[in-house]
């Protein structure tokens, strides 16, 4: 094992019945060890002290032997796994963390018989998870996570089974990452194209861990190993739009589209500000002094002054007086690309993305691959191929790290691109 934790009988512990309790024993040091409780008790001649197991001939009065064996093993690599995760994080003592947890797993199956059905249901707990989280954080991750919930509902109709916290081990998660790999079909897609991208899977899986979590904090459900529940994360090779290409944009006659105006000037915004999609749809007022905005940012939870461009003084002051429209991430993703198509963006271009193990190739007019994060990769691009320094952009970005920076841009090649082009147009034609 991979811990210092063993079933054992203590040694003269015979009850008035000629019972003994099996405990389960973890020893954190040479002075300190706890005793949990297995809940089950048999005559300690029946019990193999080498092998920590129940021998064969245990009379049938007192339990199938192999079925309780089975329980015992169950709760001896279920308080393995608590010792686990207690040792990796820090500041976390191993016994206290078993003996706060433990027996809640018993304690939850007693109040499963007695509490009301829907408070136990995975469904109902999301609702009150997402209602927990209105006030700390934006509308896009609530959206983010109500569509976790109905991966979910789809996954439960596909494997015809109801979802319980009971659900949620290995091969839950092996066959939930295959489902929405493969089988699910993309909401929005009017050709019935199935199975997600690894970013869109690898989401999904962080926010249902996000949420189980949640709910074991708050004693709602007992400790879970989630440690298998791996996320997934693949480097995609977005398109970015040059100043050329968002200056036709910006300056596109939409008289006749009315409705996309919206989204086109959410969109430049985004282009001009750097920010993420959940950030420039929802700045308020009081995020503006002195003509730079201040914005807490959703996902990072810091804050980022941002000085304003006049165009973007033009959209969100002059036009919209500080207060943008409202429209969902589907939605603007929706529309830009008719925006985009509108404004002639329509150069073929090949991204690569994985599903599974296979590699898919798609070739679609540009304008089909922009989206809302197009935004903030253009702010960056741009901003590095006029030279802006590095650190002042990923002051508004965000990144943490150079690396991790040059890799979201793409810039590298980028550039080099343009002053080999630069060289060349001053070399002689054939």
């Amino acid at each position: 094992m991979g811990q210092p934790i063993k079933l054992i009988i203590k040694k003269g512990a015979v009850r008035k019945d000629g019972t003994a309790v099996v405990f389960i024993q973890y020893c954190h040091n040479a002075e300190q060890r706890i005793l949990l409780n297995s809940g089950i008790a048999i005559p300690p001649q029946y019990w193999n002290k080498k092998t920590g197991r129940i021998t064969g001939t245990l009379p049938i009065s007192y339990g199938e032997a192999e079925k309780l064996q089975s329980e015992l093993t169950s709760k001896l690599r279920k308080a393995e796994d608590m010792v686990t995760n207690a040792l990796k994080k820090k500041g976390t003592c191993p016994m206290k963390f078993l003996k706060e947890n433990f027996h809640l797993q018993a304690n939850w199956k007693m109040e499963q018989m007695s509490t009301a059905k829907k408070n136990l249901d995975v469904y109902w707990n999301i609702d009150d998870y997402v209602t927990s989280k209105k006030s700390t954080v934006k509308r896009c991750t609530i959206n983010v996570i109500n569509m976790m919930k109905s991966h979910l509902k789809s996954y439960e109709i596909h494997r015809r089974d109801p979802i319980t916290f009971d659900s949620f081990d290995v091969a839950f998660y092996e066959g939930f990452v295959k489902f929405l790999t493969y089988d699910i079909i993309q909401a929005r897609r009017r050709d019935g194209v199935r199975g997600l991208k690894v970013n869109s899977v690898g989401k999904t899986i962080k926010h249902l861990k996000s949420f189980l979590r949640d709910r074991m904090v708050k004693k709602i459900i007992p400790f879970m190993d989630l440690s298998a529940f791996k996320g997934m994360e693949e480097e995609v090779d977005a398109v970015y739009l040059n100043w050329q290409e968002l200056s036709k944009i910006y300056h596109l006659d939409l008289s006749k589209n009315r409705n996309f105006e919206k989204y086109r000037d959410l969109f430049v915004l985004g282009c001009l500000t750097g920010f993420r999609f959940s950030d420039y749809s929802d700045i308020r007022p009081e995020e503006l002094r002195g003509g730079m905005l201040y914005v807490n940012q959703a996902k990072t939870l810091s804050t980022v002054v941002v000085p304003l461009r006049e165009d973007a003084k033009r959209i969100l002051i002059d036009k919209y007086n500080m207060q943008m429209p409202q429209v969902s991430n589907p939605n603007f993703n929706h529309y830009i690309k008719e925006v985009a198509k509108l404004a002639g963006i329509d150069e073929m271009i090949k991204i690569t993305h994985k599903r599974g193990n296979r590699i898919i190739e798609e070739i679609r007019p540009k304008y089909a691959w922009v989206m809302s994060h197009t935004c903030r990769r253009s702010f960056c691009t741009n901003e590095f191929l006029d030279g802006t320094p590095i650190n002042l952009i990923m002051a508004i970005s965000g990144h943490r790290t150079e690396k991790a920076f040059r890799r979201y841009i793409k810039a590298d090649q980028v550039q080099k691109a343009q002053m080999i082009k630069k060289i060349w147009e001053n070399r002689p034609s054939l």
